[in-house]
C-alpha cells in the first residue's frame, strides 16, 4: 500500500552559516503540490521509503536530514561535533532557508513522531507557509510526554527499564517511584556518555537506549518490533546522541508551548494519526492536539502501536492523496 519507489531528480547541501551542511533532495513532480518530508527521531534522518507515501505525479516531494543525522554534516556520531547548535530553533531556521532556497511559498508538513513535534513547531512559527499537515504517531515533546517514554512505560517493562537506568550507573535513581528526580537527570547521563571520546563508550549507551526504546514497540506484531536496536554503527550513535540532547533539555521547547499555541494553526487543513497501542506515546496526546485544534481530524488506528500497521499506512495514503487533489 505505497507508491512505487523513486529517486531524486535533484539534491544538495545547503550552508546554514553556523558551521552546518543541510542535506536535501526533492522527488516526484517538479511543478507538483509541495509537500515536506520532517523526520523523526530526533536524528533518524531521511529514508528512500518516505518517499513512497507521496503520489509522484502530484507532489514535489522534499526530503532534508535534520543537523547532525543522515547525510547532512557535521554527523553526531563523531564526539567533536559541537551539539550546542543543534537546537529545535536551529532546526525551525533550517527549514526556513530550505523553503527559501526552493523557492517554495506554502508547502504540505508530513512527519512522525518528533517530527510531528517539529511540524507543530514550525506552523505555529510560520502559519502562513503551510498548506496542509498530516502527522503520524502524534506527540509534542512535553516534558510529561519525555517522561512516560523514558520512565512512565517502564510500568509495563520494569526489567527493560531498569537496564537502561543502570545501564550507564545511575544510581540515583534507584528510590521508591515517588521519589525520583527529573528524568532530564537520566537522560543527561546519556547525553555526555554520547559524547565520550572512548568509542566503546558511546557503543554501549547507544546499545542500551535502543534496548529500551524497543520496549514500548514490543508488541506491536502489526508494526516493527525491534527497529530501534537494528540501526547501525553511525547511524546508531547519531541518533541516540541528538536524542539525549534534545530530551535532556526538554526538546528545547518552552513546557506546554505547542498545545497552548495550538490556536496559531486556525485554518490549517490537518489529519491527525495514531496508534491506539502506541505504548511510547499514548493516544491521549493526539486527542488533546485535535481538541485545541478544529480543522485537525483524529484518526486512532485499532490495530496498530507507534511504529504502524498496514491500516495506518492506508489511512496516511488517503489522507496525502486527498491533499494533493486540494
Amino acid at each position: 500500500m505505497a507508491y512505487p519507489p523513486i529517486g531524486p531528480y535533484d539534491s544538495g547541501m545547503i550552508d546554514t552559516g553556523d558551521g552546518q551542511l543541510i542535506y536535501w533532495e526533492t522527488c516526484g513532480n517538479h511543478v507538483g503540490k509541495p509537500a515536506l518530508v520532517v523526520h523523526g527521531g530526533p536524528g533518524s534522518g531521511c529514508t528512500p521509503g518516505m518517499r513512497k507515501a507521496f503520489d509522484p505525479q502530484r507532489y514535489r516531494i522534499i526530503l532534508f536530514d535534520q543537523r547532525g543525522c543522515g547525510r547532512s554534516r557535521p554527523h553526531a556520531s563523531d564526539p567533536s561535533t559541537d551539539m550546542s547548535t543543534n537546537t529545535t530553533e536551529h532546526l525551525l531556521r533550517d527549514m526556513e532557508q530550505l523553503r527559501d532556497h526552493l523557492a517554495v511559498d506554502r508547502w504540505l508538513l508530513w512527519g512522525g513522531s518528533w517530527g510531528a513535534t517539529l511540524a507543530l513547531a514550525y506552523a505555529e512559527a510560520y502559519p502562513s507557509r503551510v498548506s496542509e499537515i498530516v502527522l503520524v504517531s502524534v506527540t509534542m515533546s512535553r516534558r510529561s510526554d519525555i517522561d512516560w517514554l523514558y520512565r512512565g512505560a517502564g510500568r509495563f517493562f520494569p526489567e527493560a527499564w531498569a537496564r537502561f537506568r543502570d545501564a550507564v550507573g545511575a544510581d540515583a535513581f534507584k528510590r521508591p517511584t515517588d521519589t525520583y528526580p527529573p528524568i532530564e537527570e537520566l537522560l543527561s547521563v546519556y547525553a555526555e556518555r554520547m559524547g565520550a571520546t572512548d568509542r566503546a563508550v558511546r557503543e554501549r549507551a547507544a546499545a542500551e537506549w535502543c534496548a529500551w526504546e524497543d520496549a514500548p514497540i514490543s508488541m506491536e506484531t502489526n508494526g516493527t518490533p525491534g527497529a530501534y536496536s537494528a540501526r547501525v554503527d553511525d547511524a546508531r550513535l547519531a541518533f541516540v546522541r541528538i536524542c539525549a540532547h534534545y530530551f535532556s533539555h526538554g526538546a528545547f521547547l518552552e513546557e506546554g508551548a505547542i498545545l497552548r499555541d495550538a490556536g496559531r494553526l486556525a485554518g490549517i487543513p490537518a489529519v491527525l494519526i495514531h496508534g491506539r497501542q502506541d505504548l511510547g506515546g499514548p493516544a491521549a496526546v493526539a486527542w488533546e492536539l485535535a481538541k485545541a485544534w478544529p480543522d485537525a481530524e483524529l484518526r486512532i488506528i485499532d490495530d496498530s502501536g507507534h511504529t504502524g500497521s498496514a491500516a495506518m499506512q492506508g489511512t496516511i495514503l488517503a489522507a496525502l492523496d486527498r491533499f494533493a487533489r486540494a
